[in-house]
């Protein structure tokens, strides 16, 4: 049997993780009318209430076109609405409606929920590294 190879090793995990976000997103379609991506942009947009679409992106890590379908999509079934700026009429800040403030308040079945619950059995050191390797991980794949 070949010696163990912490990258592969590595990269299996993410593919596992991978795979289950993209599995609870389908779920979430079912239960929530949402995709993980939809779910997290609703929840960035509660939180920052006039948010831009590029500053969404950012948040996202997604390409801003891949974030404009996204809040088209959410406008389409009436949880963000999208508010000329007073100052730039060229600018658009997104704010939840009524139906997105509902939404934004839901947890189960979530893919924050499980990452909640993971990080409620982890020690804060164990978290931090995790996100210190993650953090590193997206900027070596980046540059590559």
């Amino acid at each position: 049997m070949p010696a163990p190879d912490r990258a592969l090793d590595f990269i299996r995990l993410l593919w596992a993780v991978d795979h289950q976000l993209h599995s609870v997103s389908t779920r979430m379609v079912g239960r929530l009318g949402l995709t993980a991506p939809q779910r997290l942009a609703v929840r960035f947009i509660g939180r920052q209430p006039g948010i831009g679409v590029g500053a969404l992106a950012t948040l996202l890590h997604l390409d801003p076109g891949t974030v404009t379908g996204i809040v088209q999509r959410l406008e389409a079934a009436e949880l963000v609405t999208r508010v000329r700026s007073t100052g730039d009429t060229r600018r658009l800040h997104l704010d939840l409606t009524s139906r997105g403030r509902s939404v934004n308040r839901l947890r189960k079945g979530t893919v924050e929920a499980a990452v909640r619950r993971t990080l409620s059995v982890v020690s804060a050191a164990d978290a931090t590294a995790a996100e210190r390797v993650l953090r590193r991980l997206a900027a070596d794949l980046e540059s590559e």
